[in-house]
């Protein structure tokens, strides 16, 4: 879809601003002017953003991390294409799923600034990560270097590839606020041995919200033989990067979290020349082993959710990737700015604004993190999720592009008074 068509279909739906701006279009064309560091404190502005979703007003939602809901210009064109697709039926089935698909695809290659050859859609990150994991060859007494804080599924994967291969699992600690990027390298390069087959490790760390040094961890690892794998299931669609920057071998991510698509879209990366490597989880027999569509034979699937990705890259499109990441870490900066100093609170995320977007992490000396999410809900209607292990003993706090500055206002009350007591 064309941006002219989308911003269209937003005046239509009626997601129109104030009485000074006729439309969204209008309110999108009146700051193409302005830098988006400029932008991201410009509460008027995403006020009018705010419109465009439907928000229950049950409780303030600081949990996006897990599932960011779609505004409502995705929504309709989503449940539009279930509508089209039952009413075409194996029509559309036969004739025109697998080009779409082909064609969505392709959209995602071009956000990621890498090749239509190296990117298929999944359903989920966890999908996309342990096709790659149980996809490997492996040998009894391969090593494999992970992150106790990267994702619960992702390090099952990696148990059942011990029990089922005999593959040993090295597992490090990373630090919640590291003093440089050599620091982080040199923890996973302290592990590598010549049995090491693959190394995995988290664009931005789910927990806490830290970016990691990717790129350098990839260099340090292929320089010693070991391909790499990057959970980026919060990273895409959240700040901006380019896949062939990072020099990774295999990538994955969900869709359904920054990118704001409908559930159940993920992401497969496969830089060139890896695909062969891997072994497919479904028999493909009509494909090369070079073609990474061999790993994505998933059967009939939801086809409606596929083209609801393109609504989904449309609407990031139209904001805009720069003035999103802008906005989601000024959110992120304002509310931990506030509650660092204070004694008894805890941020677990690093105060770099390079290490981190629109993820964090706070907890409350004493308080156990679960009592924590709890009170944040009774008392001050936040919801969040608890995390409490791996070195991470807090509540994630992962705002949207709908957040306001009021709204952290009362997370920043909220650990004020806790940490009192």
């Amino acid at each position: 879809m064309k941006k002219r068509t989308f911003l269209k279909n937003l005046v239509a739906l009626g997601v129109t601003a104030s009485p000074g701006i006729n439309s969204f279009a209008q309110l999108l064309s009146g700051v193409e002017h302005i830098p988006p560091t400029q932008l991201a404190s410009d509460e008027d502005f995403w006020a009018k953003i705010r419109a465009g979703y439907k928000l229950k007003p049950d409780y303030i939602n600081l949990e996006n991390g897990f599932y960011c809901f779609v505004p409502q210009e995705t929504l309709e064109n989503f449940i539009q294409h279930v509508r089209d697709v039952n009413f075409q039926g194996s029509w559309y089935m036969r004739n025109h799923r697998k080009k779409d698909k082909d064609a969505t695809a392709a959209r995602l290659a071009a956000l990621g600034g890498c090749s239509p050859e190296e990117v298929v859609i999944t359903r989920n990150a966890t999908e996309s990560l342990d096709m790659v994991i149980t996809g490997i060859d492996w040998k009894e007494g391969d090593e494999a270097v992970m992150a106790e804080q990267d994702y619960g599924a992702m390090l099952n994967q990696f148990k059942l590839a011990a029990r089922r291969y005999g593959v040993v699992n090295k597992v490090v600690s990373v630090p919640n606020h590291p003093q440089s990027d050599e620091e982080i390298v040199d923890l996973y390069a302290q592990v590598i041995t010549p049995k090491t087959r693959l190394l995995m490790v988290s664009h931005i760390i789910n927990i806490t919200g830290q970016i990691l040094p990717v790129r350098k961890i990839c260099d340090m690892a292929h320089s010693k033989g070991v391909s790499v794998l990057v959970d980026g299931a919060h990273a895409f669609g959240h700040f901006q990067f380019n896949l062939p920057d990072l020099d990774c071998d295999y990538y994955g991510s969900s869709l359904h979290k920054w990118l704001s698509t409908p559930l159940g879209a993920g992401l497969l990366y496969v830089k060139k020349g890896n695909a062969e490597k891997i072994w497919p989880l479904l028999a493909e027999g009509s494909r090369a082993h070079t073609d990474i569509h061999g790993l994505n034979h998933v059967g009939t699937h939801p086809a409606h959710t596929d083209l609801a990705i393109n609504d989904a890259i449309d609407y990031h499109n139209a904001i805009g990737g720069a003035r999103k990441e802008e906005r989601l870490r000024y959110l992120q900066t304002y509310w931990t700015s506030k509650v660092r100093d204070i004694p008894g609170v805890i941020v677990n995320t690093p105060e770099d604004p390079a290490r981190y977007c629109g993820i964090g992490n706070v907890g409350i000396a004493g308080m156990k993190p679960a009592d924590f999410a709890k009170t944040l809900m009774d008392r001050y209607k936040i919801f969040t999720v608890a995390i409490d292990g791996s070195n991470v003993h807090g509540c994630r706090i992962s705002p949207n592009l709908y957040t306001t500055l009021d709204e952290l206002d009362v997370l920043v009350k909220a650990c004020t008074e806790l940490a009192k007591g």
